[in-house]
């Protein structure tokens, strides 16, 4: 049993045929699915999919591309979306410095609303970060300096320095399938030194197919292949990883009811 911690089912290339794609995924041996919101006008549709479909939870946040347009987001928005009992995690938010689509000032602020709303409902954060790392851990750093909050790093592809860092902070990583492509030597060495404890798998669907379907819209059945990719990297069976990555989602989202995948 799988689980996908990160996926986009609201969005084109899977909301069209989101049946038959949670089907193809349950037969791949894929058994949960984090739908992630990455804009206020989406938690409707994000949250009311996980509410339908027992296997399926929720996040609600704002994605640092989308922060110029939600800069003036307080946190009561965000914590009366996690009031839903389907709501499991916060996010994704975060830094990225990489597209600069939103004033990076505004990405900041909106980052430490995100972690304060954390701090408050002890749900996980769900981080984006590219470009960024310094300003990150910065702010990661100031901040759990204020109170700890759980949170990830989500479709890890930062330095070994950074995934030390954060990893000292108490966070986890999770791994998409960039981990697969030829050019990723850099991410596929710091795998292998990810603690047992501290690792998820994702596939970002609809986006970064991993090998071999790379170059096709990504889906969530393809978790499999991440993870099959991910535990011979790390010499363990996939039966092992399985039962490692999925007693991990459910130790760090706490609010996810277990017995929906059973």
């Amino acid at each position: 049993m799988f689980i996908d911690s990160h996926c986009h089912l609201e969005y084109e290339g899977l909301v069209e045929d989101q049946q038959g794609v949670l089907d193809r995924a349950r037969a791949a041996g894929i058994k949960g699915f984090l739908n992630i919101s990455t804009r206020q006008s989406e938690w409707d549709r994000v949250v009311g999919t996980a509410a339908r479909i027992p296997d399926v939870w929720a996040s609600v946040g704002i994605h640092p591309h989308e922060a110029d347009q939600h800069a003036d987001l307080g946190e009561a928005a965000l914590l009366e979306a996690t009031r839903h009992p389907k709501v499991i995690g916060i996010g994704e938010t975060g830094l990225d410095y990489y597209y600069d689509k939103s004033d990076r000032e505004v990405q900041q602020a909106l980052f430490r609303t995100h972690i304060q709303v954390g701090r408050t409902t002890g749900l996980p954060l769900i981080i984006h970060t590219r470009d960024a790392e310094d300003d990150t851990f910065r702010i990661l750093e100031e901040e759990m300096g204020k109170g700890a909050f759980p949170a990830l790093i989500h479709c890890f592809t930062a330095s070994a320095d950074f995934g030390r860092k954060v990893l000292d902070l108490g966070l986890t990583i999770s791994i998409s399938g960039i981990v697969t492509f030829k050019n990723a030597a850099d991410l596929q060495e710091v795998v292998k030194t990810i603690p047992e404890d501290r690792l998820l798998v994702e596939t970002d669907s609809p986006f970064l197919a991993p090998v071999p379907h790379r170059g096709k819209r990504c889906e969530p059945a393809y978790a499999a292949d991440t993870a099959r990719f991910v535990a011979n990297l790390r010499g363990v069976s996939e039966q092992e990883l399985a039962e490692v990555t999925s007693r991990n989602f459910f130790a760090l989202f706490t609010k996810a009811d277990r017995k929906a995948v059973s």
